[in-house]
């Protein structure tokens, strides 16, 4: 393994990964694949933050800074793919990661794992926060001939001032909207996650009808949402963004969180706020990418 150091005291160690294909439940879909271990998007509320503790590493102080790339998953997603038992499930990509984060730029692992997908037709869907995936275009049209693709870019506000607030590592909100765009142009599938919506700060009406709205026009052939939620090594980075920036809020999200989810009344409330902002929006039908059908041979008796 070798680690490599980078601008703004970022180390990055390369690893080999035994496997690829992580299997996963209680999901819509059945495996996940994580191309980094830790992210360099430093999102103050990333559920993700705890995965470093399994590698005891701190999920504050070294989230961010303290990534490692798995150099061969390309070539050990091929080998996975090939295995017989493998029955061709949806996989989802970055559910731990980012799979566009900077380090994408250099190692390329992300768009090699879409060229394995593509070539063994597995249907494939990923969400990131970053444009870069527009780089990879002509993949993700070729994944979704061969199997169906789609992506999901994250987007919790278009207050560019909070949202650099939130995640100060993250390329601003029109950037965003812009690489919607050209994924839609390009005749895919691309969805828009307003998520996690923060309470008291971008839970408002007015707010999440613009998030809405500018997601539509994008071209976004689908819009979710989530609800923040804190688990432990969140709760501990959110709260502390909270006292430095907004500390005012700090004794309402104590009452608030005292587990890892908000209150059900807070929650269907904002569920109804989401539902009013959206209201005489419609999301316009568009022409995407057909998956070709399999072809079948057939043998002769």
């Amino acid at each position: 393994m070798a680690t490599k150091r980078y601008a703004g005291g970022v180390t990055c160690e390369e690893i080999e990964a035994k496997s690829v294909l992580n299997r996963v439940t209680g999901m819509p879909f059945g495996w996940s694949i994580n191309p980094y271990r830790g992210c360099y998007h430093r999102c103050v509320f990333c559920y993700a933050r705890r995965t470093h503790t399994f590698l005891e590493r701190s999920g504050i102080g070294d989230w961010g800074s303290a990534l490692s790339v798995k150099i061969n998953a390309p070539r050990v997603l091929r080998r996975e793919l090939a295995n017989p038992r493998w029955k061709g499930d949806h996989v989802a990509i970055g559910t731990a990661t980012d799979p566009y984060q900077p380090l994408e730029g250099r190692y390329r692992v992300t768009r090699d794992i879409l060229v394995e997908l593509a070539r063994a037709r597995t249907e494939a869907h990923l969400i990131t926060r970053s444009p870069l995936v527009v780089r990879d275009i002509d993949v993700l049209q070729e994944l979704a001939r061969a199997a169906g693709a789609g992506i999901c870019i994250s987007l919790p506000t278009l207050d560019e001032e909070l949202a650099r607030k939130i995640e100060p590592t993250v390329a601003p909100p029109r950037q965003r909207l812009r690489a919607v765009r050209m994924l839609a142009d390009a005749g895919l599938r691309v969805g828009v996650a307003v998520a996690p919506i923060l309470p008291h700060l971008t839970n408002s009406e007015a707010a999440l009808r613009d998030v809405y709205a500018a997601a539509v026009d994008a071209g976004a052939t689908h819009v979710w949402h989530s609800v923040l939620n804190l688990n432990e090594v969140a709760r501990a980075s959110y709260f502390a963004f909270l006292r430095e920036q907004f500390p005012s809020l700090v004794a309402t999200h104590e009452l608030a969180y005292r587990g890892k989810y908000a209150p059900k009344a807070l929650v269907d409330d904002i569920e109804a706020t989401f539902d009013r902002a959206r209201d005489g929006i419609r999301i316009r039908s568009r022409h995407t990418i057909a998956t070709q059908p399999r072809r079948v041979q057939l043998s002769l008796l």
